[in-house]
């Protein structure tokens, strides 16, 4: 058990932007959230996965919808307490902590927003140990676990709780409902108790984004030069450095979906490549050769701060070096790639382990 306040706050958005793959919704958006419910409320506390008691109800804190759109329409700031109220009266049972469903961007920050306002515990783990655009995209279903009942709400006031024959049919009706309720909305699902949590959560998610944070934050104290010291820290691999020529982007289906093509800099020099995304980066094609593609991590950073750069935030222009980094081994099994793999996102070809296809880079 630990407080986090303010200035722990910053790392963890930091490094949280940076496991969400380009993903997870604009990191600044909510920082300044959690931020502000920081300040009003006190820090909060969070505890091991292995501090909660195994009949502890557990329930993730998430937006769910395209990034862009929450930059736009923003929150009414009572979502997280309609929501805790309903998922509570449905089941019946008291909610002892939140947790978040995924690394990344706004997504990292909303249950420190929700833990701040409601004055519950924060939990040290997550569902992807990274961020993907789906609903049914996490170790919980890999291990078994209903999504369902799920709680939305949109800023309006509007709520509902839907219950669905499985995780996928989950994700296509909440999707249409997010649709109609503007884009985006406010949602608990995947409700679990400590001994499930405990058993297919990626365990200490927060601590690894704080660290992360710090790193990038004080990247040019390492021994080595700037880049070096992020390769080692992230544990990632170089696949490719350039400047952005072209961006593609559409929001489809409350999602961010489209491409962005680099003109290689420095050693890649003549050199092309492009990544897809879809909310989050899918594949990185470097020379007509893939080099890496979900589930493992494909992150663009800026090549000077090191900072993470989301989909919805690529711009002409903008110099970017693209690393990839290994997922959370859970997603390397036949499950989970049936779940997350590079063809169920419509790429046609089979997953390869990052450090197999960038061997030669």
């Amino acid at each position: 058990m630990r407080k986090i306040g303010i200035d722990q706050l910053e790392d963890i958005a930091l490094g949280a932007s940076l496991l969400g793959a380009g993903g997870g919704g604009d990191p600044y958006i909510g920082r300044l959230m959690a931020l502000g419910a920081i300040q009003d409320h006190g820090p909060v506390t969070m505890l091991d996965p292995e501090e909660v008691p195994d009949d502890a109800f557990i329930v993730p804190i998430a937006m769910m919808g395209a990034p862009t759109v929450l930059a736009e329409k923003g929150m009414m700031g009572d979502e997280f307490r309609v929501l805790v109220d309903m998922i509570s009266k449905y089941y019946g049972k008291e909610v002892y902590g939140v947790m978040p469903i995924e690394a990344g961007g706004v997504n990292s920050m909303l249950p420190f927003v929700a833990a701040a306002r409601l004055g519950l515990p924060l939990i040290d783990v997550d569902g992807m140990g990274r961020a993907f655009p789906e609903l049914q995209m996490v170790t919980y279903t890999i291990g078994g676990v209903k999504s369902t009942p799920m709680a939305l709400c949109d800023e309006k006031g509007n709520s509902t709780i839907i219950n669905t024959v499985t995780n996928k049919w989950t994700e296509n009706l909440a999707r249409a409902l997010t649709m109609e309720m503007g884009g985006s909305t406010s949602v608990i699902l995947y409700a679990m108790d400590g001994k499930t949590m405990k058993e297919y959560g990626v365990k200490n998610i927060v601590t690894r984004s704080e660290q992360l944070g710090k790193a990038i934050r004080t990247i040019k104290e390492g021994r080595g030069t700037p880049q070096e010291n992020f390769l080692e820290v992230a544990e990632g691999i170089k696949l490719f450095k350039g400047k952005i020529v072209d961006v593609l982007r559409e929001v489809k289906g409350a999602f961010n979906i489209g491409k962005v093509v680099f003109d290689g800099i420095n050693e890649y020099k003549g050199q092309s490549a492009f990544v897809q995304f879809q909310n989050e980066n899918l594949a990185c094609t470097v020379e007509g050769k893939i080099l890496a593609t979900v589930p493992d991590l494909i992150c663009l950073v800026d090549t000077e701060t090191f900072i993470p750069i989301p989909t919805d935030q690529l711009k002409y222009g903008k110099r970017v070096l693209v690393v990839g980094l290994q997922c959370y081994p859970s997603w390397r099994s036949e499950v989970g790639i049936e779940i997350v793999g590079p063809r169920y996102f419509g790429i046609e070809t089979d997953y390869i382990p990052l450090e197999e296809r960038a061997q030669n880079v």
